[in-house]
């Protein structure tokens, strides 16, 4: 069996956020610029709260068959509302969208390399 790569991003929009919550998301927005964002494991937060209030969350994940991009997906969910909830902060408008890779359509550069392993 080959091992397929799923890249789950889950979006949504702080809600309520108290004047100390803001200012901590503010202290802490160099290390959550969309210019640093990153599929992994364990989740990576962007956003830019000085312009809205909307993040992202990417997370990487794996299975071995198509369908195991739906648990993939929960588990995204869960791990961001958990982290959200851990902090305190509100949020609304939750949403994934989930792509597994091995379905993903090749570029020029890939299609290219592939031609070059045809007899």
């Amino acid at each position: 069996m080959t091992t397929r790569t799923f890249r789950i991003t889950v979006r949504g929009v702080f809600d309520q956020l108290s004047t100390q919550q803001r200012a901590e998301l503010l202290a802490a927005a160099p290390e959550h610029d969309v210019l640093r964002a990153a599929f992994t494991p364990e989740g990576h937060l962007s956003y830019d709260i000085a312009a809205r209030p909307a993040f992202t969350f990417r997370f990487s994940d794996s299975g071995e068959a198509e369908e195991d991009i739906v648990p993939a997906t929960a588990r995204a969910e869960s791990a961001a509302r958990a982290w959200l909830d851990a902090r305190g902060y509100g949020f609304a408008k939750l949403r994934s969208q989930a792509e597994d890779l091995s379905q993903a359509p090749l570029g020029k550069r890939a299609r290219r390399e592939a031609a070059k392993k045809l007899p």
